[in-house]
């Protein structure tokens, strides 16, 4: 039997997804210093080896129960199951012995990893299998992809050692930017399949999108990430106001990117060609990274409110 047909369907080219662990380790990081130690790492590592495993045992599901609908893809009916390259039957066995690795390793770090790494892996099935399969509903097929990338943030969060949960700001920011990607996707492979009865039939939630429904979902993705990133900004680290402006350039870039014909943004894994956006969030990475541990006592007094002391004794008048 031929095993590389079973390794694409694992999607390894997929694994650079699971960066998105890596703000976690560093907000980790920042809230408990003592943390970010060379004993660690390993932890860490083994926590990154773990996402990448969960995440080819959804991988693997996808493509399986994908496969009809695949077939009305110009591209994704090239795959190995849909193009009889795979068969099914070793395909699940794949599906449940990644999913055992992966999930079994990630009770070995700590069990809160373990159980954000058991929830990566329910979402997957949420998310493909019927008669739930929140793909085909829309909106909701947006959301509950992009649920993945805070899951992910808890994961490089739990791995650095920390065992209470990450702020609920950013829980919500990462989930919104994870949602305005997605719904990038989303835009651009309608655009490409440009007939919606042909589109409805390879994801049925293609039945209700337009393009300017899509695009208005952006727009409120954008905005609710905006809104919880600066609640997070304001109440733990206000130096990190500095590096919005980069990031509402990722943003806007990558929005750019979507409504190229054949556009990237429909294969996240093949970002790598686009330099400029590269260049873009690597600038914007560092600067966060950087702003996230150095601290800038003139910023912070700046944005520091200024109330005057009370008059008439010790009451304060209002002036309308």
């Amino acid at each position: 039997m031929n095993i590389l047909p079973y390794i694409r369907i694992a999607r390894p080219d997929h694994w650079l997804k699971n960066v998105f662990i890596v703000p976690g380790v560093l907000l980790a990081f920042y809230f408990a210093p003592e943390l970010a130690a060379w004993k660690n790492a390993a932890a860490i590592a083994a926590g990154f080896v773990c996402a990448c495993l969960i995440a080819s045992s959804n991988y693997v599901l996808n493509e399986i129960l994908d496969a009809p609908s695949d077939s009305f893809h110009p591209f994704k009916r090239l795959r190995p199951i849909p193009s009889g390259q795979a068969r099914v039957a070793p395909a699940y066995c794949l599906w449940l012995a990644l999913a055992a690795a992966g999930i079994s390793l990630a009770f070995m770090i700590n069990i809160p990893f373990g159980f954000s790494g058991l929830l990566l892996w329910v979402m997957g099935l949420v998310y493909n299998v019927p008669p739930v399969r929140l793909k085909d509903s829309p909106y909701v097929d947006v959301l509950s992809e992009a649920v993945n990338n805070p899951i992910r943030l808890a994961l490089g969060w739990f791995a650095a050692g920390l065992l209470t949960p990450p702020p609920l700001s950013m829980f919500l920011a990462y989930w919104m930017f994870g949602a305005f990607l997605m719904a990038i996707k989303r835009l651009a492979e309608f655009r490409d399949l440009g007939d919606q009865r042909v589109a409805s039939v390879y994801r049925r939630s293609f039945g209700w999108y337009t393009d300017e429904r899509l695009l208005v979902s952006i727009i409120f993705y954008a905005a609710f990430f905006g809104m919880t990133a600066g609640i997070f900004i304001i109440r733990y680290r206000i130096e990190l106001v500095l590096a919005t402006p980069l990031v509402a350039a990722c943003m806007a870039y990558y929005l750019h990117i979507g409504f190229r014909p054949h556009s990237a943004a429909q294969h996240p894994e093949n970002l790598f060609s686009e330099k400029k956006l590269m260049a873009l969030l690597w600038i914007a990475f560092l600067v966060c990274a950087g702003l996230l541990f150095y601290d800038l006592v003139p910023l912070r007094r700046f944005f520091t409110p200024r109330i005057p002391p009370p008059e008439h004794g010790g009451k304060v008048e209002l002036k309308i």
